[in-house]
């Protein structure tokens, strides 16, 4: 599966917000944008487009932002990623019905079942779980 630059921010917004998630306070694009070098009009978009997907919601005034629109236990990335990218059709479409093809068909169909399941199974509280564990110090002697 490869995804476009706008669902891999999609994604680390996200994250972002999931981690500040229980501070209860929006989240100002120019904070997530700075942090990550993300272009703060291209965030705008992908959180506009995100907010029309009910996953985040905004406010505005100065103390406005963005925070999601539910817990991060229950946004999977699968839902992050359909939002942004949809799948573009299979340039197999237009072959003859071969059994070949059809074979490679099969195994496509799979490989996207597999690759959307585990989406499904990841969610924002996972992600911020495995960003804090690579955050921890590690002492050697």
């Amino acid at each position: 599966m490869r995804l476009s630059a706008k669902a891999d921010y999609a994604c680390i917004a996200m994250v972002e917000l999931a981690a500040r998630y229980s501070a209860g306070q929006p989240v100002q694009i120019k904070s997530i944008a700075e942090a990550h070098d993300i272009s703060p009009r291209f965030l705008v978009q992908i959180l506009l487009q995100l907010k029309g997907a009910g996953l985040v919601a905004s406010s505005r005034g100065a103390g406005g932002g963005y925070q999601l629109a539910r817990r991060p236990e229950a946004i999977s990335v699968a839902q992050i990623v359909g939002t942004i990218d949809r799948s573009p059709p299979s340039a197999m479409i237009n072959l003859p019905q071969s059994t070949i093809v059809q074979a490679v068909r099969e195994v496509w169909r799979e490989l996207d079942q597999r690759e959307q399941t585990f989406l499904e199974e990841t969610t924002l509280a996972a992600l911020v779980q495995r960003s804090q564990e690579r955050e921890l110090p590690s002492y050697q002697i």
